[in-house]
């Protein structure tokens, strides 16, 4: 087992960060919880509107970077077999809390997601809402996750968007612009200078480089869109922002055979 020494910093960084952030998200990942059909996104769009996932009914699924794990336990409701890894065993606590809870159980481990205790082609799906796909390496969580699906397995992700990142800010809890304050070339390591953790994002081309090389078929680019009236709670974007420009984006690509 990795020693926390031996761990990269960003994940050391990260995994105090989440661990001292985890009692913030104890109420959201309850409600998240007991929401029964799936919300994507800081304003919560409908499954039914987005149609991220596939028939997971019966398939072996992977969360990376599950956090309070709600996601996996939509995934359960719908008939997979879920398994959750986090950074955070704060995070995590709560997860076993609301497995009580709840009463659905599947394993969660704690860990980095990058090296996942699990043999290769072990998982039909491999998903990230908000978790390791921007708090981990992309250029190691994806070969990782490439290593654990089976062929034709699929990978679904959902991060910030790149306009939404061209907008934003380094304040903390300052919405995003209507006029692009960083330049897009380069993008890897994010470090915001009122927080402790570490960011990771990159352009569309970087994304669809890394994820062909990984033997991924990109399959769609969902670029989601606030609809009129929606509400959030996040002080990154405004609903007025976020029905011009997306705030997040969703890619869900295929391992190829």
């Amino acid at each position: 087992m990795t020693s926390a020494d031996d761990l990269p910093d960003y994940v050391r960084l990260n995994r105090t960060a989440w661990d001292g952030w985890a009692r913030d998200y104890e109420a959201a990942g309850r409600r998240w919880w007991a929401t029964l059909d799936p919300k994507w996104g800081v304003f919560g769009i409908p499954e039914s509107d987005l149609r991220v996932l596939p028939d997971v009914n019966g398939l072996d699924t992977i969360e990376l970077g599950c956090g309070t794990a709600y996601l996996s336990a939509w995934l359960a409701r719908r008939g997979a077999r879920p398994v959750g890894i986090d950074n955070s065993a704060a995070q995590l606590a709560n997860a076993r809390r609301f497995q009580e809870e709840f009463g659905i159980e599947f394993p969660l481990i704690h860990g980095n997601a990058e090296t996942v205790p699990y043999p290769g082609a072990s998982f039909d799906l491999a998903i990230s809402e908000n978790g390791a796909c921007l708090w981990a390496d992309p250029y190691k969580w994806v070969p990782e996750a490439a290593r654990l699906l089976r062929p034709g397995g699929r990978l679904i992700f959902l991060t910030n968007a790149a306009v939404f990142m061209l907008c934003a800010p380094d304040e903390d809890g300052v919405p995003a612009t209507d006029h692009m304050v960083r330049p897009y070339f380069g993008w890897h390591r994010f470090e915001w200078p009122d927080t402790d953790g570490v960011e990771f994002h990159l352009s569309h081309g970087d994304w669809i480089r890394l994820l062909r090389a990984g033997g991924f078929e990109v399959e769609d680019l969902i670029e989601v869109q606030a609809p009129e009236g929606a509400t959030t709670r996040s002080p990154y974007t405004t609903p007025e922002w976020a029905h011009r420009w997306p705030p997040e984006e969703i890619w869900k690509a295929r391992r190829e055979d």
